[in-house]
């Protein structure tokens, strides 16, 4: 059985907007490009807690760049922000949902244009590269799998057929259509049926090997439309309608994935997957 790679995404600073890209390299953490890596920032409160769009919906409106040299930022009424990739700081705790993680500070400058923006105290964070994250071994076994700042897993994998579905479903009940960058995948795959997905095991491409283990659980972020910043309750209320798993803890879209084998090989748009089902 195959599929397609139709669109790859990753998404430098959690909580801000993703980039669209044409290649990526895989490591064990997720999609890299360049050596950056998928969640490689995080923004926190004054309490060290990281932020997201569940409290903060308008950091959907800031944009990430990545130049040779450092992240460039952008957001509504600021000034850009260029943080450089040689930026040396201080090594602190910051916590993500039930994990502390040791995190480097990227100076007085990041944080200033962060709290202005946010209209809050608040600092950015990138991941100590002696830090090790490792998934729940409940979903990944004997596998270690590590991960940055992403919430639990390293790749996040959903469908366009699955979206097509969902897209219809809103129509029907009166309302427009969701783009799939709400979701915030890293890879999309065409080829399949709506929402199978849900019944993969494991993805080939080329020598790399991804395991489904555990469908992605959504919260309220899928309701902030990424264009303007603004939270509704859909698409929420039309999943929850026909996509609610008690097995899983909630309603489902996309499954959470880990690398098994291939970290060091590139992924690309337009690349063939080898999809196995599960038992």
């Amino acid at each position: 059985m195959h599929a397609t790679i139709d669109r790859l995404f990753i998404y430098p600073v959690k909580g801000c907007r993703g980039i669209a890209v044409e290649q990526a390299t895989l490591a064990a953490t997720g999609l890299e490009i360049d050596g950056i890596g998928d969640r490689e920032w995080v923004v926190v409160g004054e309490d060290g807690e990281f932020l997201s769009q569940r409290e903060l919906p308008q950091m959907a409106l800031i944009e990430t760049r990545l130049t040779p040299s450092a992240l460039r930022l952008k957001a509504p009424g600021m000034l850009r922000l260029e943080v450089p990739f040689a930026s040396e700081g201080d090594i602190l705790n910051v916590r993500v949902w039930d994990d502390s993680i040791a995190a480097v500070t990227q100076g007085e400058v990041a944080d200033a244009w962060f709290s202005r923006y946010l209209e809050r105290p608040c600092r950015l964070m990138r991941f100590d590269p002696e830090a090790r994250r490792l998934s729940n071994v409940r979903y990944t076994g004997a596998t270690e799998a590590p991960y940055k700042f992403a919430d639990a897993f390293a790749l996040l994998i959903v469908s366009t057929e699955s979206l097509a579905d969902l897209n219809e479903r809103l129509k029907q009940r009166g309302g427009s259509a969701v783009g799939i960058e709400r979701f915030r995948p890293n890879l999309v795959l065409s080829g399949i049926e709506a929402f199978e997905e849900d019944y993969l095991d494991r993805l080939s491409i080329g020598a790399i090997q991804l395991r489904v283990v555990k469908p992605c659980v959504r919260c309220s972020v899928p309701n902030v439309d990424p264009a303007t910043g603004t939270p509704s309750t859909e698409p929420g209320d039309a999943l929850a309608v026909y996509r609610d798993n008690s097995r899983a803890g909630g309603v489902t879209f996309g499954v959470n994935c880990i690398v098994e084998r291939g970290a060091g090989d590139d992924i690309a748009r337009g690349s063939t997957v080898e999809v196995t089902l599960a038992l």
